[in-house]
């Protein structure tokens, strides 16, 4: 652990009014509520001391996870050996006069959408009820009901694995079904991405916003941790419909279970360690595979 005190040394110095915690429990930072000690657990409050931190482990060859809101992670038991960089702090959202919007990588969908809404502009309001922040959903291009981050990201600013700060725009992501151009390079860290937004009024956004709402929690089990739909759609199929099919509703393994909501999510009942979640994956996974012969892919990280 020396080489991990010698990093803690060279990131105060560096950054001194950074936070910085040993041995952080991850299940305090992912919605599955699970996961466990981080040796270090750092979370910068600018954009500087982001790069800075950024730099000094890359410096010490330090392992690092990139973290937002921990919305799509499930985190091992044993944790994470080397750092955690939380975003969580780098929030800020601001309403540009071209009808864009830009945030930095830790600002929460659900604001970014709020704020859209209260200044009249849409194309946002799919993100309302995601509980990603900015830089998860670039990475990933997160999506619900009518609308994708592909759909509205213009440009996006990041540093890369030398350091860097660079650009993309437009096609340059690499958009796809739950994926972007940053999967093909975890080393690059997204700073802040503009999206474009078209005028529209604020009162019916906000309906639609609100009706997007209602249907989440008719239909979603959004009292129990869980990382929303844990597998990706299978081409001509809907996950929760054969895992349901499978008669897998309710089924637990220690205590993660596939929802009696929606089938489609894997929630934590309380307590549920990782190897309870990646067995309940596994049963799933073969059991929708012998009966209907369709492969789930797991839509949810599994950071081991």
């Amino acid at each position: 652990m020396e080489h991990i005190k010698d990093c803690i040394a060279a990131l105060r110095e560096a950054a001194p009014e950074i936070d910085i915690a040993e041995n952080e429990l991850m299940r305090r930072h992912t919605t599955f509520a699970i996961g466990g000690p981080a040796d270090l657990f750092v979370q910068p409050k600018t954009r500087r001391e982001l790069t800075t931190a950024l730099a000094v482990l890359r410096e010490r060859n330090i392992p690092f996870l990139l973290l937002g809101n921990g919305s799509n992670m499930l985190v091992a038991d044993a944790g994470i050996r080397g750092a955690v960089v939380c975003t969580s702090e780098l929030d800020e959202v601001r309403v540009n006069e071209d009808n864009t919007v830009s945030a930095e990588a830790g600002a929460l969908l659900s604001r970014i959408a709020r704020r859209a809404q209260r200044s009249g502009l849409t194309g946002a309001e799919f993100a309302g009820g995601i509980p990603g922040s900015l830089g998860g959903a670039v990475y990933m291009n997160a999506g619900a009901y009518d609308g994708t981050m592909a759909g509205i990201v213009q440009e996006t600013e990041f540093v890369d694995g030398e350091g860097n700060i660079c650009t993309l725009k437009g096609d340059e992501h690499g958009f796809d079904y739950r994926t972007s151009v940053f999967r093909k390079h975890p080393d690059w860290t997204v700073l802040r991405s503009t999206m474009q937004l078209q005028n529209g009024d604020s009162a019916a956004i906000l309906d639609k916003m609100n009706d997007f709402a209602q249907r989440r929690r008719d239909k979603q089990p959004l009292n129990f941790p869980s990382a929303g739909s844990t597998f990706k759609r299978p081409v001509g199929h809907f996950a929760g419909q054969l895992i349901e099919q499978a008669g897998l509703k309710g089924t637990s393994v220690g205590a993660a279970q596939v929802s009696e909501k929606h089938a489609g999510f894997l929630i934590n009942r309380g307590g549920a360690t990782c190897d309870d979640m990646l067995r309940l994956i596994e049963l799933v996974q073969n059991r929708v595979r012998e009966q209907f012969g369709v492969e789930l892919e797991c839509e949810v990280r599994i950071v081991k």
